[in-house]
């Protein structure tokens, strides 16, 4: 009977810890109080809303979705040694940094969709996410871990209006997080995505992954440090894929819905701590 007990107990540990390996955030800048939707007529919010738009985190990295119509996906990098994104809510000081190995948002967008974010593509350019019906982000919980989306409703494209849906998965056991786009009536669209680099970075990328390492111009770190971002992705999924100034874009075929899996990692954490690591990673 007590062997039973002590491995009931155990097995209650377990899942407590194992559940805390992910978690989500929303909430309205003036309270910092939590909420799972934040709905806006005006569609733009990222500045009223905490760090800009819904996020989400597991094991190894923090994700936020922009609460505007660029679609950006952006990192927050960490060392792996736990959970911060409902501690710092993103936002960290050198001194919490330095003493307490906290996290930072070391990436760098730069006007792009980031990590895996999303825009459309209209034939011949990228097509912003302008929301003329309202916004809404979400988050929640799922039975193996977390999720942050958000929608756009009335996005002019190709002379029809659609509904446009980012969401970001992340689950308990696996450090990448799994990003789908979605026109939520099922009309057919052609996304865009991809991972944005800047000069001096290594770079590469295949008919299914894509391999970014390096140090990004962000103001949130007086030192910032190389960060990798990858994804994987189907190759049937994408007509095109190509490089172009600043990002290896992803142009998909026309679809509903697609899936990618994108991969943070910092030289600060114990695993994928350098570029040849990374890399290896990336195309294993």
């Amino acid at each position: 009977m007590m062997k039973k007990l002590a491995a009931s107990i155990i097995l209650s540990l377990c899942v407590c810890v194992t559940y805390a390996q992910t978690a989500r955030s929303l909430f309205w800048c003036t309270d910092s109080l939590q909420v799972e939707e934040i709905v806006s007529e005006t569609a733009d919010l990222h500045e009223s809303v905490g760090h800009c738009g819904p996020a989400v985190e597991n094991s190894h990295m923090a994700l936020r979705i922009y609460f505007d119509d660029s679609g950006c996906v952006d990192v927050y990098s960490k060392s792996g040694r736990g959970m911060e994104l409902l501690e710092y809510k993103w936002n960290t000081t050198e001194g919490q940094r330095d003493t307490l190995a906290a996290g930072c948002c070391e990436y760098c967008a730069s006007g792009t969709v980031g990590l895996g974010g999303i825009a459309l593509w209209d034939g011949d350019k990228e097509v912003r996410l302008v929301a003329t019906k309202g916004r809404a982000a979400r988050v929640g919980d799922t039975r193996n871990g977390s999720y942050a989306e958000m929608i756009a409703y009335g996005v002019p494209y190709m002379d029809d209006f659609v509904d446009i849906s980012i969401r970001i998965d992340v689950t308990v056991k696996s450090r990448e997080a799994v990003i789908t786009a979605s026109e939520l009536s099922g009309k057919k669209v052609q996304f865009m995505t991809g991972v944005n680099f800047h000069d001096g970075q290594r770079v590469s990328y295949d008919e299914n992954h894509i391999s970014v390492w390096g140090v990004h111009p962000v103001e949130a770190s007086s030192r910032p440090v190389p960060v990798g971002a990858g994804m994987f992705f189907r190759k049937g999924d994408f007509q095109q894929v190509d490089r172009t100034d600043d990002m290896v874009r992803l142009v998909s075929v026309p679809a509903s819905k697609i899936r990618t899996r994108v991969v943070a990692a910092s030289s600060k954490e114990a695993e994928l701590n350098n570029a040849k690591r990374f890399e290896a990673y990336m195309a294993k």
